[in-house]
């Protein structure tokens, strides 16, 4: 299979984990050149309720790396995530499945379908989900 040019993966990566470090194996072994976009620390708050683990800079850090990683940017808000995307080709968007079955980001999908890049959801099972292991670690604490 020929590999996509610039693939674009988008996520939180608030909590690193064995789920997030194999979409970005994934998405690499199917483009050339591989761009992270992470979320502020400001949007991962807007849209988890919490302010992530591990903040923007240190994610960016993390990500710049890993070997599979080519560039790393941080997405400020939406208008910003949309400029983003129309400034910086990117032939496939790769996510977790969780995603494509969201409907919260319904319109972040449309916005990507008029780009005509290709989507790609790879299987991510709910146990892998960076909100739900967060939520059991607080479960964890609250226990003690």
């Amino acid at each position: 299979m020929e590999k996509y040019k610039t693939g674009l993966l988008m996520g939180v990566f608030d909590l690193f984990h064995v789920g997030h470090l194999k979409l970005i194996i994934r998405a690499k072994a199917l483009s050339e050149y591989l761009r992270v976009a992470i979320l502020s620390d400001q949007l991962v708050k807007q849209y988890k309720g919490h302010f992530p683990i591990i903040n923007e800079q240190e994610r960016k850090e993390i990500l710049e790396h890993i070997k599979e990683v080519d560039e790393v940017v941080i997405i400020e808000d939406n208008p910003s995530r949309i400029m983003e995307w129309h400034r910086r080709h990117f032939d496939c968007f790769f996510s977790g499945n969780d995603y494509n079955n969201n409907d919260y980001w319904k319109w972040e999908k449309e916005e990507l379908r008029k780009l005509g890049s290709d989507m790609i959801f790879f299987p991510y099972t709910e146990s892998q989900s960076t909100t739900k292991i967060i939520t059991r670690i607080r479960e964890m604490e609250k226990e003690e």
